[in-house]
């Protein structure tokens, strides 16, 4: 049986309604299934090449949706550091993972019309995946959202909504939308589906690593949606006794916006209340725009999820991120800025093995102009 769960009250709801979050404190969903099967590697052979290969540990399975989503190259970069080349999706970013997860989920439940609000990058992604679904599609994005990511957006069909003032302004127009009767809200932060396939990025590491994982997995973390997803995978094969240990997760955040970092070292279960008004005005500025994100609705479980992993937080400055990326250009890898936010916070990492995701290609925002 598989079912929402709300991670705070307990409280339950069926996963063919539209109900896209508690309905009683308003938070985003866990998603209570069962994996109907262990994972070996050489269970996996003649599978298809895509994330669908899971197919035990996924909560979908015979998708229509489908644009060959998944396995990544793993390329190194030093002796310890890899890179999982996620900017080599169907969308040219990581953020495909999940949106056919909630694509596909909208196609099956058929409603009047599905919204998303993003930075750039989840909005691409469901935009591209409700169009191979053939659902209707607007997408709600922040002013200054940068002009290759919302003209991808729109070649793929869907509706463009560009809200005045920054993410948290976007995310409430999306919200007060996705109350409309009728409406799937393909949200990448409250829907738990899209944590169960950006999961998948573990499983291919776990099964490319000849069914080990290494000592530390790196990711940005604005809405934790990879970290989390990370976190799920992880605790998934040492359940099924597929790994003897968790590798540490090390968040990375842009020093500009690092709200979940300052909690973290301040000992502290979760972001501190929230007394101002509704916000209308943009976060303070960073290179970094995918992950500028000041009060992301699952930080109690990114901080969580971090401890019990004994990794840590990690905080980039702005020269860092333009030093990484260009880089990362010379090494042959032409990512977008916040994809290079890992590799500017472990390149010089020697603590064990370490993978870093390269999350967005650089053609969605060009390389970023000195300060």
């Amino acid at each position: 049986m598989t079912a929402y769960r709300c991670p705070q009250d307990g409280t339950l709801a069926e996963t063919t309604a539209l109900t896209w979050c508690c309905p009683v404190c308003r938070g985003p969903w866990d998603l209570d299934f069962e994996i109907t099967g262990t994972l070996s590697p050489g269970s996996l052979a003649g599978r298809v090449n895509s994330l669908w290969r899971y197919e035990e540990v996924l909560p979908l399975a015979a998708p229509a949706t489908t644009l060959g989503e998944g396995r990544t190259p793993l390329v190194p970069l030093t002796g310890t550091v890899s890179a999982k080349l996620d900017f080599l999706m169907p969308t040219l970013s990581f953020k495909d993972r999940g949106a056919v997860m909630l694509a596909e989920l909208a196609r099956r439940l058929n409603p009047d019309r599905v919204v998303a609000d993003s930075s750039g990058n989840a909005g691409t992604a469901v935009a591209a995946y409700c169009a191979r679904a053939g659902l209707p599609c607007t997408v709600y994005v922040p002013e200054g959202t940068s002009p290759g990511k919302t003209e991808q957006i729109r070649a793929h069909g869907a509706r463009l909504e560009t809200v005045p003032g920054g993410r948290e302004a976007t995310a409430l127009a999306a919200r007060a939308a996705a109350d409309t009767p009728g409406t799937f809200y393909a949200s990448h932060v409250f829907n738990p589906y899209f944590l169960h396939g950006t999961k998948t990025y573990v499983y291919e590491l776990w099964e490319d690593l000849g069914g080990s994982l290494p000592d530390a997995i790196a990711v940005p973390v604005g809405n934790g949606t990879l970290l989390l997803g990370a976190a799920l995978a992880t605790a998934e094969l040492l359940a099924q006794g597929l790994i003897e240990r968790r590798p540490a997760l090390l968040a990375v955040q842009a020093e500009a916006v690092s709200p979940l970092a300052t909690a973290f070292r301040a000992g502290a279960d979760d972001l501190p209340a929230d007394e101002s008004p509704a916000p209308t005005t943009p976060t303070a500025p960073t290179l970094a725009e995918g992950i500028a994100i000041p009060r992301p609705p699952r930080a109690r479980q990114i901080l969580a999820a971090v401890r019990a992993s004994g990794g840590t937080f990690l905080t980039v400055p702005e020269e860092r991120i333009r030093g990484a990326q260009l880089d990362l250009a010379a090494r042959g890898l032409h990512v977008e800025t916040t994809g290079a936010v890992c590799w500017a916070a472990v390149g010089d990492w020697t603590e064990g093995s370490v993978v870093v995701p390269l999350c967005g290609a650089g053609l969605k925002t060009g390389l970023a102009a000195p300060h």
